[in-house]
């Protein structure tokens, strides 16, 4: 069998109840659900939370629920800390269990086709776990940060006169969603490395939402993207 997995766990703080916060007239959460279900590729979509209201309005949505425990709803758990526990929850009940899929509750911008291409890659390529990714915008070689003395350090010294175009192109995650089999999510984190595999996604559709301000962001390119 094939399973979403997405975490929304009660307590956050920097956006209090995020992960049903409304956008665009409906519970955040409800776009990775509506996705995973659209892309007709999940045999079952559960969300795994420790909140009761979250719960019941991923039910509405169609999503099944995991109960996650206290000790994995804190500040400091990861996403695979979570995406572990659900696997050797559901490995007791559902026979066989392939591959499962961490959906982000907060990606009002994934698309049922990037799910897809995942699957794809991760049933046709030699790897562990494939995981959406973005490229950055800007060279990141030629970076820079403020020192203890609030003084200008670039990253990289040695490419201050190269031009961006001989620069290699650099990716960070998306935080959209992440393919593995089983035995990726029983194991222990895989760090970026020649095990996994990406689904390149335009930056236009990729917004982190972690503060207010991000929120806002969030809400006037999807704005954008509907006129379009």
């Amino acid at each position: 069998m094939i399973v979403a997995i997405i975490p929304a766990r009660g307590g956050s703080k920097r956006i209090p109840r995020k992960n049903i916060k409304l956008f665009h007239g409906k519970p955040i959460i409800a776009y990775s659900i509506q996705r995973a279900i659209e892309s007709k590729i999940f045999d079952k979509i559960f969300v795994s939370t420790d909140d009761m209201e979250i719960s019941e309005i991923s039910r509405s949505f169609g999503a099944e629920i995991i109960t996650r425990p206290a000790e994995l709803s804190d500040d400091y758990t990861g996403i695979h800390s979570v995406m572990n526990h659900a696997a050797r929850e559901l490995y007791q009940k559902i026979n066989p269990l392939k591959s499962m899929c961490c959906i982000y509750a907060t990606a009002p911008f994934i698309q049922s086709s990037d799910l897809l291409k995942g699957l794809n890659i991760l049933n046709n390529e030699n790897c562990k776990s494939v995981f959406a990714a973005s490229e950055f915008s800007y060279p990141v070689f030629r970076s820079f940060f403020l020192n203890d003395s609030s003084k200008i350090e670039m990253l990289f010294p040695e490419h201050f006169n190269s031009r961006s175009q001989d620069l290699p192109k650099v990716f960070h995650d998306a935080g959209l969603f992440s393919w593995g089999n089983l035995d990726t999510w029983l194991g222990d984190p895989i760090p970026f490395g020649p095990e996994q595999r990406i689904v390149s996604i335009p930056s236009w559709r990729v917004q982190d939402i972690d503060t207010p301000e991000d929120w806002k962001r969030a809400e006037l390119i999807f704005q954008a993207l509907i006129k379009s």
